[in-house]
Formats: C-alpha cells, structure tokens, sequence
C-alpha cells in the first residue's frame, strides 16, 4: 500500500466516522424533541407499542384516535414527505389535504422550527415499523367534515414560528418556546371555547380533562403556581411531586413519566422561570394551607376506611412513609370537587419512574361507591381548608366516565 492510498482510506474513515457522529447527533436530538413534545402518550394505548397509535380521545361531539407514527408504509408515516410531516405540525393539514383536529395540538407545535419538526420525523423514521391502523372516528354530523377545519383554522390557528423576545434572557426564552412550542402545556391547562379552541385571555388557567383537572398553573399567588418557589416547580415537572405543593396524577403524571422526567435540568429550570412570569389568572382552586384540619377527625365509615387502608402509606396526619411529599397543601384535596383525588383513587397512579412502595394502587373494584365517598370526603375535610362532600353519585359519573 504506498501512501497515497494509506491516506485516501484514512480520508474517507474520517469522512464516515463524520457523517455516522452527525446522524447519531440528529437522531438523539429528534429523540430529545419527541421527548419534550410528549408525542409517545398520545400515540400509544395501554400495553400497545410505541408510536402506533389508537389512542381515544373523547370530546363533546364523539371520539377521536390517534394515528399511527411509525414508519410502516402503509399504515403509519412511512410514505410521508418532509413537507407533509411539517405541514401536519405546522398547519394541522397532513398527507394528501388531510385536515387534523384540534385534540392534535399543532396549533402550539406550529411555533416550532421546521429544523426541530424534522429532526422528530428522522427520529421516528429510525423506529421499527408497525403495522396497525386505528379504529375510525366516531364524530356526528357535522363535526366528522374534515374540510369545515379550514375555516376553523382560519378563524383560530395560527401559522407563526416563535420569535424570541430580545427583553428576556435566553433561558426565559428556551422556557417560552418549551411551553409554548413542543410542550404544548396550554392545550391542557388552558379552557376552551364552544368551538373547542384555546380560550384567549385565559392562558393557563387550568381546564377539564376528563375525569381530571388541570390546575391553573399561571403566576397567579392563590390560584396558581406564582406562591411556589422555583425549585418547588422544577422537583414538581422533574419528579412528579413537590412538597406541600403538588403531586402529579392522571394525565400530568403521564407528562412526566414519559416527557418531562427526560428533560435536561436547565430546560426544566427554564420552564420553571417562564412560568414564573406568566400572566396572572385568578380560576380555579385557591392553594390551600399547609395545614390539618383536627377538627375533621371525625367518627363515621370514611376515618375507618383511611385508617383500614390509607395509613399505612400515608400515616395519620398525612406526611407520607415512603411518598416524598404528605397530603397537606395538595390542591387536589382542598377542590370541593374531589375531582382529581376521586380519580386517583379508581385510577391510581404507578409510574415506572417511581419506587415500587411510591405507587398508589386503584381501588375502582376493592370499594364500593359509598365507600369511596366516604373516604373522600373524609380526605377533603382533613388534610384540605373547603369543607368538601364527595356523594355516590359523583363516584358513580367518575367511574361511568373512566369505563367510557
């Protein structure tokens, strides 16, 4: 081998070791932006396989599934353009015309680049294919016309990428575009309007998912988050739990296991900081305080049922055995509705994240509704300041509303 040839092999070596380090890098970044856009816990079912959709979401006027992402050819994106795929994020307006609804939140992943959308489509075209198709729609008239979106985009999308503001500092900003863009936080926390779009001057103020609250978590100090320090917030989106603030459950404890735990510190920080800033918005419930209610310790089936059940976990005052935060200053037990405590308990809450002794089991078929009733309402009154009745009749929609 004389020297030119020796060099010529370690020229393209080189070269490829190059090109190899750059799709590697691509690749981890689309994995990270999937990661931050949450993009697996919506297109997954229960036990399904990643990314291949099938995932129902019901709304006023029927039921939506999720679409299969994966790079089958046939039944998921593997025949997609660059330009579709960014269309479908950027527009709501996929392969062929085909117009999305907004339980697909491209109306917040329209603020992102067109760099940072590929580089999810390359991640996801790195994954193994599945074949699955999802169930049809099943939407009434007149909400099943694709082409009536038009019009609803015209009227509520928009189709602007986000600009930084140059009066913040950049970690405002990675906050901002975090939440705004691939977060897609207000497409829960924010309520909508009879034609199902984001609320405009309610940013954050919290809304209905289902059997769940979101919480308003705007800079308001009684109703939202502006009261929590810094670090409270970045434990909350990073662990799940903050102590004597919060505790995520339902879909915000999906967030977080499959999104926001992944997130790198400094983006969780960054989140924190905008959130911070964020617009006041006085709904929703007023952040109870870090207090028991001793009054509360009452005779009757709901104090036999903590004390039979709850507090070998929980303790008799609520601090917590194994859990790192106590039941005292959640907001969940200071809502007279009960709404995502009730939840809990029919749902309960097992992120792979946690430890196994850190999971709250479902109790859906080991009490019965009157049970449950009691329990709760015996929860409210003790560790929260509302005074809260939990009847049969709200365990019985909660649970009507879990099954359907």
């Amino acid at each position: 081998m004389n020297e030119f040839q020796h060099a010529l092999i370690l020229l393209t070596s080189s070269l490829a070791f190059s090109v190899n380090a750059s799709e590697t890098t691509a690749l981890s970044k689309g994995e990270y932006l999937a990661r931050a856009a949450d993009c697996v816990a919506c297109h997954v079912v229960p036990g399904g396989k990643a990314y291949a959709g099938g995932l129902e979401f019901k709304l006023p006027f029927g039921s939506l599934y999720s679409p299969n992402i994966t790079p089958d050819e046939e039944t998921g994106i593997g025949k997609w353009t660059d330009d579709e795929f960014v269309d479908a994020l950027q527009k709501g307006v996929g392969k062929d015309g085909k117009h999305y609804y907004p339980a697909f939140p491209y109306t917040s992943y329209t603020l992102m680049s067109r760099e940072d959308i590929l580089a999810i489509k390359g991640y996801l075209f790195s994954l193994e294919p599945v074949k699955q198709l999802p169930p049809e729609n099943k939407l009434s008239f007149p909400f099943n016309q694709r082409w009536g979106m038009m019009f609803w985009n015209m009227i509520f999308a928009s189709s602007e990428r986000f600009v930084p503001d140059s009066r913040q500092s950049a970690e405002w900003n990675r906050g901002a575009y975090l939440v705004q863009g691939p977060g897609h936080c207000g497409e829960c926390h924010t309520p909508r309007n009879i034609f199902q779009a984001m609320s405009a001057g309610q940013s954050l103020a919290g809304a209905e998912l289902g059997n769940w609250q979101a919480y308003n978590i705007s800079s308001d100090i009684q109703h939202g988050i502006g009261a929590w320090p810094e670090e409270a917030i970045v434990s909350y989106l990073s662990k799940g739990f903050a102590p004597g603030f919060g505790a995520a459950g339902g879909p915000m404890g999906d967030a977080v296991e499959h999104s926001l735990r992944h997130l790198e510190p400094a983006d969780i920080k960054a989140i924190a900081v905008y959130l911070k800033s964020t617009p006041a918005r006085n709904d929703g419930i007023v952040r109870p305080a870090l207090a028991v209610n001793e009054a509360a310790l009452q005779k009757g089936l709901g104090l036999k049922l903590f004390n039979d059940t709850c507090v070998a976990c929980h303790l008799p005052d609520g601090s917590g055995r194994q859990s790192p935060g106590g039941l005292a200053g959640l907001k969940s037990v200071n809502d007279p509705s009960g709404r995502n405590l009730i939840a809990t308990l029919l749902e309960g809450h097992t992120p792979l994240a946690a430890r196994a002794d850190q999971r709250m089991p479902d109790f859906a078929r080991s009490y019965s509704d009157e049970e449950l009733a009691a329990v709760s309402t015996f929860v409210l009154r003790r560790f929260g300041q509302s005074n809260g009745q939990i009847k049969t009749e709200h365990i019985e929609k909660s649970r009507e509303n879990a099954l359907h």
